[in-house]
């Protein structure tokens, strides 16, 4: 938005000097024609529009705009004080205050020798020939001592701006540590007890029924892949700046028919459908997909137990679909309501550019439904 603003400051700048320079070039002439009896000097508009073209001209306009103007102002005097003053301006302005100073007393000076119609020194002339160097001067010297205590200020504020970014990202990553560190000492230790105890009691599977050992089992292995998550999670919070690594993306590797077996394994009801393949989906619909299903099993398993639950996946070439119902069950008395899985499920659908349903479908059923689409792809079968 400042750029923007700038720029604009900038075009309007240059068209009004171009304006005041094309003024003072149609002055200069309508002056050597007043000050010849009516006649036009044509090697003196001649020297008033190279003298306003270099004004024009950005990279003329050190040094040679200046040492054209002067040399004008010398021979010419009276109609090439207008110019003179744009000169002098420029100079004050660019912090050359005694070059505009050099040049206004070499232009002032010179000009003593010229003839009377075109000299500064004539008494209703001499006045205006001290007055308006000076005011040129003084005002661009105001002016250019303005312009850099603005952008000493701009400067300033942007590394505010700066310096208050860096303190919210450190204090982010600070949050994030701290955050890292009480989910290790409170989750990892808990998970790492249960797949100890679990692995223990598996090699004791010879004394207990082959249900018994089986639920042991699945439950050992979910509490080690659950310390794998763990980390990954971890890791992501601890440098939040380092990009993902393949390990870090390993739940999009495993396929939902996995957890449809693992939730089948723990006694839930579950019938899964499959449309199409999940590799026509990219890489991040499919975790979307995976992490959705997961949710929706594990809110299954604590507000509705025992109910059949229906999981449908069509991964289409438009967009990757995803619909879970569960009939009513027997809620869990110690489930904790917690909402914070909708609402990073919620999160993540939109970001992808999606949408997520949750609510009851009817006959006290429940229902989660997310349309994820799919970037559009290019000729090339690319996908943009």
């Amino acid at each position: 938005m400042a750029r923007v603003s700038r720029s604009k400051d900038f075009r309007w700048g240059a068209y009004g000097r171009a304006g005041l320079v094309s003024l003072l070039v149609v002055a200069a002439v309508l002056n050597d024609e007043s000050t010849n009896g009516g006649h036009y000097v044509l090697p003196i508009a001649v020297v008033a529009l190279v003298c306003g073209a270099a004004l024009l001209v950005p990279r003329l306009r050190w040094p040679v705009s200046p040492l054209l103007v002067t040399a004008a102002t010398m021979w010419w005097g009276w109609p090439m004080l207008g110019l003179l003053a744009v000169v002098l301006f420029d100079l004050a302005v660019g912090r050359r205050a005694w070059v505009a100073v050099g040049c206004a007393v070499a232009a002032l000076g010179a000009n003593l020798l010229t003839g009377p119609s075109t000299s500064l020194w004539t008494p209703d002339r001499y006045g205006s020939a001290l007055f308006l160097p000076l005011l040129a001067i003084l005002v661009g010297l105001w002016l250019g001592n303005r312009r850099r205590l603005v952008q000493a200020l701009a400067s300033q504020v942007e590394h505010l701006r700066v310096e208050s970014q860096l303190r919210e990202e450190a204090a982010r990553t600070a949050e994030r540590s701290r955050i890292a560190a009480e989910m290790h000492d409170v989750l990892a230790h808990r998970l790492s007890l249960i797949a100890l105890h679990t692995g223990v009691l598996t090699t004791r599977s010879d004394t207990m029924p082959a249900q018994i050992t089986e639920r042991l089992g699945l439950l050992r292995t979910t509490s080690t892949e659950a310390l794998a998550d763990l980390r990954d999670v971890l890791g992501a919070l601890r440098d939040s700046d380092s990009t993902p690594t393949d390990s870090s993306l390993t739940p999009v590797m495993r396929d939902v028919r996995e957890l449809v077996d693992e939730a089948r394994a723990a006694g839930q009801h579950v019938r899964l459908t499959t449309d199409g393949l999940p590799e026509q989906a990219p890489t991040t619909h499919r975790l979307a997909v995976y992490r959705i299903v997961q949710e929706a099993l594990t809110n299954a398993r604590k507000h509705a137990a025992g109910a059949e639950v229906t999981v449908r996946v069509d991964y289409r070439d438009v967009a990757t679909v995803v619909e879970i119902t569960n009939t009513p069950g027997t809620p869990h008395t110690a489930a904790v309501h917690s909402g914070y899985g909708l609402v990073g499920l919620r999160e993540r659908v939109t970001a992808l550019g999606g949408h997520l349903n949750v609510g009851p479908a009817g006959g006290g059923a429940w229902r989660l439904a997310a349309r994820i689409p799919h970037p559009a792809t290019g000729q090339n079968g690319t996908r943009t």
